[in-house]
């Protein structure tokens, strides 16, 4: 009989970043140690390793958004590892902490799915990962006032109206990525019938747009287009849900490409649904 491999699985501190940081840069993936560090530095939040001969070989990680709902992402484990059952620990052991939560979410790639309908979670809906390489020129003058930058007390406002659209309120990230990339934060003037929002970060690879909250498409054209101002030649990615296609055919004209999907999912119930047909852009797999 095959000797059962043996991992250790423990809470993940702020010395295990480079090891953490080295997993998803050898996976591909674009966050950067900002990224890690949002999660790692808020004690709301759940991050966890999996170890090996003391050799960190998996990450996951639970964003707490306000208390209600755990966003669950950064869920990566070293090639040589997988199919060894540490995914399944990690996941079974972070669901484990996350017990007093109404609302468990998370965005799984097709090759996770099967994992996550194992241990109960139910599809809501479809995400794409759309990128450019090098960004055209932006096909796309909105009509109304053009969205400004955000500020301190803007961004107050801004989370306020995010928490129903949203389905929770998620001042910590927006906080932080506001305080991390204040250049790509625009909103439209509260004072104004059309309403929207929007914000990025840096990534290892490419430029991240979003989350992007808007009453309108025209109105979530009219926020990329300025976010996407600055990046002209520049690698881009975003999140955008599948059911907003007109916004999907004018990216692909600006040069867009469909990666990947993302499939959201809910574990029990959905408390927090939120208002989907508001939300353009997300935050991130890894954020919500």
């Amino acid at each position: 009989m095959a000797e059962k491999t043996v991992f250790r699985v423990r809470p993940m501190t702020i010395n295990d970043l480079d090891q953490a940081m080295g997993l998803s840069v050898v996976e591909g993936w674009n966050q950067t140690d900002k990224d890690w560090k949002l999660l790692l530095e808020n004690a709301e939040n759940v991050c966890i390793v999996a170890e090996k001969d003391g050799r960190i070989i998996g990450t996951a990680t639970a964003l707490n958004h306000s208390g209600k709902v755990a966003w669950i992402g950064m869920v990566l484990v070293d090639k040589p590892m997988r199919g060894l059952g540490a995914g399944k620990m990690l996941m079974t052991e972070i669901i484990s902490r996350l017990k007093n939560l109404e609302s468990v979410k998370l965005d799984a790639t097709p090759a996770g799915q099967p994992l996550y309908n194992s241990l109960g979670f139910t599809a809501e809906y479809t995400i794409y990962r759309m990128t450019t390489p090098a960004l055209e020129s932006i096909k796309y003058r909105y009509s109304g006032d053009k969205p400004r930058k955000i500020n301190s007390e803007g961004l107050n406002k801004i989370i306020q109206l995010d928490a129903p659209v949203f389905g929770a309120e998620r001042g910590y990230l927006m906080n932080k990525l506001f305080d991390n990339f204040r250049e790509k934060a625009y909103a439209f003037s509260d004072d104004k019938t059309t309403w929207g929002y929007i914000l990025g970060r840096t990534g290892t690879k490419f430029n991240y747009i979003g989350p992007a909250c808007a009453g309108t498409t025209e109105a979530a054209k009219g926020l990329i287009a300025a976010a996407l101002e600055p990046f002209h030649s520049k690698p881009v990615g975003i999140d955008v849900l599948a059911d907003k296609t007109e916004l999907i055919e004018w990216l692909e004209s600006i040069g867009f490409i469909k990666q990947r999907d993302f499939i959201r999912m809910y574990l029990g119930k959905n408390p927090y649904p939120g208002k989907p047909e508001f939300q353009y852009l997300i935050s991130g797999p890894e954020f919500g």
